[in-house]
């Protein structure tokens, strides 16, 4: 049994989902939002790192994946994501697991088959996946991807792991 911590960072909305792998079946343990409501930088990033920490500590994750950045357009709007994922990136190897980063595309195409799939179209594939009945926030069903793109492509071997080509492993 491994337990994965999965984060969407967001410097308004952080995705969390947390998925126990039994096997070959995926569990859903946990999943919700951390809504940043601080307006000072400082503080933002103080609620990221808090929020994960407790995360950690209530729900002792194995292993930790995060969705990597994205181009944006707006280079303000990329540096606060920038920032966002180094608070939850910092308070991850503080505690000593190993975070692991995946793009957007990789985690689309390894939860739905495509990497340009829609926001309802992740939703909806998380929800049959782990048989969840109620509706999720976008967030949190964006961190369950992520945890599962990283249960999925964990133990595959390096010549065979596509999305290992664009899998990053912070330590």
């Amino acid at each position: 049994m491994i337990r994965i911590l999965g984060i969407d960072p967001g410097s308004r909305i952080t995705g969390y989902g947390i998925v126990e792998m039994r096997g070959n079946q995926a569990v859903n343990v946990a999943n919700g939002c951390i809504h940043i409501t601080d307006a000072k930088l400082a503080g933002k990033l103080r609620q990221i790192h808090d929020a994960v920490q407790q995360l950690i500590d209530e729900f002792q994750p194995h292993e930790s994946a995060i969705e990597s950045v994205f181009v944006h357009r707006n280079a303000d709007s990329a540096l606060k994501l920038g920032q966002a994922r180094g608070s939850a990136i910092t308070v991850l190897a503080v505690n000593g697991l190993d975070v692991f980063e995946y793009s957007p595309a990789v985690i689309k195409k390894s939860v739905v088959g495509r990497g340009n799939a829609a926001k309802e179209q992740v939703q909806h594939m998380i929800r049959a996946i782990l048989g969840v009945r109620e509706e999720l926030q976008a967030d949190a069903a964006d961190a369950l991807a992520v945890a599962l793109c990283h249960a999925h492509s964990r133990n595959l071997p390096a010549p065979m792991a596509q999305l290992r080509r664009s899998r990053r492993r912070w330590r």
